[in-house]
């Protein structure tokens, strides 16, 4: 015997509304609804103006600039030569280090962020919305706390991001 969710896209259910007798669909993952039949698998996506999001994040970041980064100098280095594709391997060595548990964000950071939070492990500490770079911004806000992005380009450089709090 079949049940009424075999012809729904993975990851969705069909429910009735108690008040209305209306069917519903209910994205398992998100546990949000939608009277609108679902036309593809649920995800985690989110919407811009998603009231789930939290109204701020604490997030420690690792900043590799590039010679086309808007201010291609740090603490580090006083002029930097380095393609956006050369910071993009080291970050991508960096990250595997950290998911590889061989050494932490924080000491990465402290060593080799381009960013001036270096000196605090990367902690960039609590912000709200507008106040960072888009891209960077988008990812925070989607991060769960203890989560670590992938690779976000800005026009300050190439990062990874931990969310913290």
């Amino acid at each position: 015997m079949s049940s009424p969710d075999d012809s729904l896209p993975e990851g969705w259910e069909a429910r009735k509304s108690r008040s209305t007798g209306m069917t519903y669909y209910l994205n398992k993952l998100t546990r949000k609804s939608q009277w609108d039949k679902p036309d593809g698998p649920a995800s985690l996506d989110v919407d811009e103006d998603d009231t789930s999001l939290p109204e701020e994040v604490c997030c420690s970041h690792l900043l590799v600039k590039h010679a086309a980064s808007r201010r291609p100098s740090s603490w580090r280095e006083k002029n930097i030569t380095r393609s956006k594709e050369e910071a993009l391997e080291i970050l991508k060595g960096y990250r595997q280090k950290i998911v590889n548990k061989e050494t932490t964000f924080g000491e990465l950071a402290k060593l080799y962020s381009d960013c001036s939070s270096a000196s605090r492990d990367g902690d960039l500490g609590v912000f709200k919305k507008g106040q960072m770079q888009k891209p960077f911004e988008d990812v925070a806000f989607r991060l769960r706390i203890g989560q670590l992005s992938q690779i976000v380009e800005t026009d300050s450089g190439c990062h990874i991001i931990l969310r913290t709090g």
